[in-house]
């Protein structure tokens, strides 16, 4: 993988734009595996890191856009039958969208903010905003704050793990690998836990 992700970024920030951006649209490799890796390698100094925080968070944020112009295109019922026929290979369940749809209505600003931390939901959630033809600005500009917030939190850990004099590719590792755990573990909760908790209702009565 770091074959060919080193070509394309060795193509400068143009490069870094082009890879981050993709990964909105197919995360792989995922933002977390390329955003440490862009902070052990890519930032030698305070300057760049932001730099490649900026060209990052735009790049995140561009590809959230062009999702959201997807939504916008088909509409919530046409997006929802895309659901159901293909949801399950990302653990997005029918019943799952229809319900951060509704949820969605009530606070967008705040659940397009808190999508950019949750796996999966942070590349295809503007789906449904767009379908849903929520506000594009203030969705904008809260898919900003919230790639801006994720991309710092691994760029600077990248960053720190490179100038800690221990072996830099083994602690990130470790933390990609509690990262995918994590992740893992909430999309399991999403996919299984409505059937779990209404098995442990009806044992209780």
């Amino acid at each position: 993988m770091t074959g060919p992700l080193s070509a394309i970024l060795g193509f400068g920030l143009f490069g870094v734009f082009c890879v981050a951006f993709t990964e909105k649209i197919l995360p792989i490799p995922p933002s977390h595996v390329l955003l440490l890796f862009l902070g052990m390698t890519a930032a030698p100094d305070g300057v760049t890191l932001l730099i490649l925080l900026t060209v990052t968070t735009l790049a995140s944020t561009s590809g959230c856009l062009v999702w959201y112009a997807v939504g916008r295109r088909i509409g919530f019922d046409r997006a929802g039958r895309l659901v159901e026929r293909f949801g399950r290979y990302v653990f997005l369940r029918p019943a799952t969208y229809h319900k951060l749809g509704q949820t969605y209505r009530r606070n967008h600003l705040g659940i397009s903010l808190l999508a950019q931390f949750i796996p999966t939901v942070r590349n295809y959630l503007p789906i449904a905003a767009g379908a849903l033809c929520l506000p594009a600005l203030p969705f904008a500009a809260a898919t900003l704050l919230g790639a801006m917030l994720w991309n710092a939190g691994f760029l600077v850990t990248g960053y720190l793990l490179h100038g800690s004099g221990q072996d830099s590719f083994k602690l990130g590792f470790r933390i990609i690998v509690i990262v995918v755990a994590l992740e893992t573990a909430f999309m399991l909760a999403l996919r299984y836990g409505p059937a779990c908790r209404r098995r442990i209702r009806l044992v209780l009565g």
